[in-house]
């Protein structure tokens, strides 16, 4: 194993990341250290670097929590095993852990928040709540393509189960670009019937490709032409006028605007996406629907193996929604995934010399 350690830190707001190189961390008995495979880039990366979004451990910090990799040392058991790290790290002993709320556990690690992440050539991680990759899934998807598990895939899967959504149901997901996307084809996989929205056409056309029932680009249009809109496209595809399950998953203001407005009788509202910017609703309209807003942070590490399976049973195919980059192109990366120049997930792959 190499005795270097290889880092791209964050060192202030908008700043370019620097390569910093350190001394291997040592594992103590509950730690093992994975050497990383891929890393993939998320919105709430880019609310850290670009947004001033607080991290709880000081700058300089690597970042990246969307990790796939390889045991290289630590507890015997785990060693040479391909695995996922839960994008949340829970105690798995409080109170909320105990009722299965382990994702928004008050003693959790958040790699590249409480600790340095994924943009790395290896990261020290508890092993508790590693999900082991099988072979199997690795004869179709290489290990670096599989990170996005961690938080792009899990989260949305989370959200899907924790909205109550049924077979038959409507599902109206709210942006599907990168975390979306995989939302859309979850319901879609619990039998729900799904309408995608979105301003870009490319994304519409992938989600439409891959069995979205109906899709709507909503650029200029207002929510209540929105609404009616999808009113009509609902009677199209025989899907019901209540109940509507909405996921709000492009974080931004606009869409969490729309996503309250579609708001029906008996509907649930589930909020995945983040911004900073402040929305104004009339939350009344919950009590006259009687429907229900939920949030939702991450993914369950239990869920996991969960998430995994519908992958490797080829339920969820992946390949289409994931893009691969040399970790040294960090700085291009983020500033072109903050231009919205990309339509798929990028992970970043570590390339040190």
């Amino acid at each position: 194993m190499s005795t270097k350690l290889y880092q791209w830190q964050m060192t202030g707001l908008n700043e370019d990341f620097k390569l910093v190189e350190s001394a291997m961390p040592e594992p103590n008995e509950k730690e093992v250290v994975v050497k990383i495979a891929g890393c993939g880039v998320c919105h709430t990366d880019l609310s850290y670097w670009h947004s001033g979004v607080q991290t709880k451990h000081p700058l300089p910090l690597t970042l990246g929590h969307e990790i796939s990799g390889t045991v290289v040392a630590g507890n015997a058991s785990w060693m040479g095993k391909k695995v996922i790290i839960p994008a949340v790290l829970p105690c798995g002993e409080c109170e909320l852990c105990k009722k299965g709320r382990s994702n928004i556990c008050r003693n959790q690690l958040m790699p590249g928040n409480d600790f340095h992440g994924g943009f790395a050539s290896h990261i020290k991680v508890p092993f508790k709540y590693l999900c082991p990759v099988p072979d199997s899934v690795l004869t179709t998807y290489s290990l670096e393509q599989l990170a996005v598990i961690a938080d792009a895939i899990s989260t949305p899967y989370q959200v899907v189960k924790k909205s109550e959504l049924e077979s038959g149901d409507l599902a109206i997901i709210v942006g599907v670009g990168g975390v979306g996307i995989y939302g859309a084809l979850i319901a879609k996989i619990m039998g729900a019937k799904v309408i995608a929205l979105d301003i870009n056409d490319e994304k519409l056309g992938i989600a439409k490709q891959n069995g979205v029932d109906a899709t709507l680009n909503i650029k200029g249009l207002d929510s209540k032409t929105i609404k009616d809109k999808i009113k009509e496209l609902a009677k199209e595809i025989n899907a019901p006028k209540i109940g509507w399950k909405i996921f709000e998953i492009s974080g931004t203001k606009a869409g969490q605007d729309l996503a309250f407005n579609l708001v029906t009788f008996t509907s649930t509202l589930s909020i995945v996406g983040f911004t900073m910017d402040k929305t104004e609703v009339r939350l009344s309209n919950l009590m006259a629907f009687d429907a229900k807003l939920i949030g939702t942070w991450g993914c369950k590490a239990e869920l996991y193996p969960e998430v995994l399976e519908l992958i490797t049973s080829g339920k969820l195919k992946i390949e289409q929604f994931v893009q691969t980059f040399p970790m040294s192109q960090i700085n291009e990366v983020f500033k072109n995934t903050l231009e919205h120049k990309y339509t798929k997930r990028s992970v970043l792959v570590p390339d040190f010399k």
